[in-house]
């Protein structure tokens, strides 16, 4: 009996028309996340139902008003995918994008023999995803990630459980390397690189929910990467490989910071929308002696 319950087309229908007005990009595709959210199935299983579940009512009708505020999609499920992994996500971390996938592609096509890499570290783990992605393909490796968020480096750690990788990686909370010893194969970093004066004009799901620490970095957006490259050096193993992801168009001056402290550019990746992603670096065999 399906009483009076609506069919599951005008639900959809309803709920993307719902998104739409609130400025939503994609209100279809997320009208569907929403409603299997609502539902706890997967999308496949929309096609076998004709009614929306009586209970799933009130979920649903949450989910629309959190997202019609411009909540993150990501933050009212509770998760997201990044490269194989499925992680749980929250407020105290930036939400993984597709873009950052880059870096590990980049890291795959530099470092192709999985046996090279034992050791990787994480800058601004955040939910650990750069990390846990690299771990996921390089088995014997392992991996530290660091994040000046004590709920993040919380998060990151319930998330090497989540996906069977936690006898690998360890999480800690600090500044970089402040809580730091030894030398990695792969120093990785998603830093902060919003210019302070861009923060208000990035979309309010980004502005008003994640959080600024991990997004902004100074007047010019590069702080974090001068800190991160000054002190690299020490980190890094002799043919170890230093990767970045970048904003766009900070290529050229995250290239010559790099420079300056003796790293050379070996591979800039484009993520699939054209946009220079990832710079990678090593050692340079003739490092500028001007840094200062």
């Amino acid at each position: 009996m399906s009483g009076n319950r609506p069919a599951l087309k005008d639900v959809l229908i309803e709920t993307a028309a719902s998104l739409q007005k609130a400025g939503i990009e994609a209100p279809r595709m997320e009208a569907r996340r929403l409603v299997c959210w609502a539902i706890g199935c997967e999308a496949s299983a929309l096609l076998s139902l004709d009614h929306l579940p009586e209970d799933a009512a009130p979920k649903l009708a949450c989910g629309i008003a959190q997202r019609c505020t411009r909540r993150p999609l990501a933050l009212i499920e509770g998760q997201a995918g990044f490269w194989t992994l499925m992680l749980s996500v929250s407020s105290a971390t930036l939400i993984p994008r597709g873009d950052s996938e880059t870096l590990i592609e980049a890291l795959l096509s530099l470092r192709p023999d999985k046996r090279s890499v034992r050791s990787i570290l994480d800058l601004g783990t955040g939910t650990g995803c750069l990390l846990l992605a690299a771990l996921s393909e390089y088995g014997q490796a392992y991996g530290v990630g660091v994040d000046l968020a004590p709920d993040a480096a919380a998060l990151a750690r319930a998330n090497a459980w989540r996906n069977a990788l936690s006898s690998r990686a360890s999480f800690l909370a600090g500044s970089w390397f402040a809580a730091l010893r030894g030398q990695f194969d792969v120093i990785v970093s998603n830093p902060p690189y919003i210019r302070a004066g861009d923060l208000e004009g990035l979309m309010p799901e980004v502005r008003d929910h994640e959080p600024a620490r991990a997004l902004v970095a100074g007047e010019d957006g590069l702080d974090a990467y001068r800190l991160i490259i000054a002190q690299a050096q020490a980190y890094l193993a002799p043919d170890g490989l230093l990767i970045f992801e970048i904003g766009q168009g900070q290529e050229t001056e995250v290239t010559e910071l790099a420079a300056i402290a003796g790293f050379a550019l070996v591979e800039a990746r484009a993520d699939l929308g054209g946009i220079v992603r990832a710079l990678c670096f090593e050692r340079s065999l003739t490092p500028s002696q001007s840094y200062a």
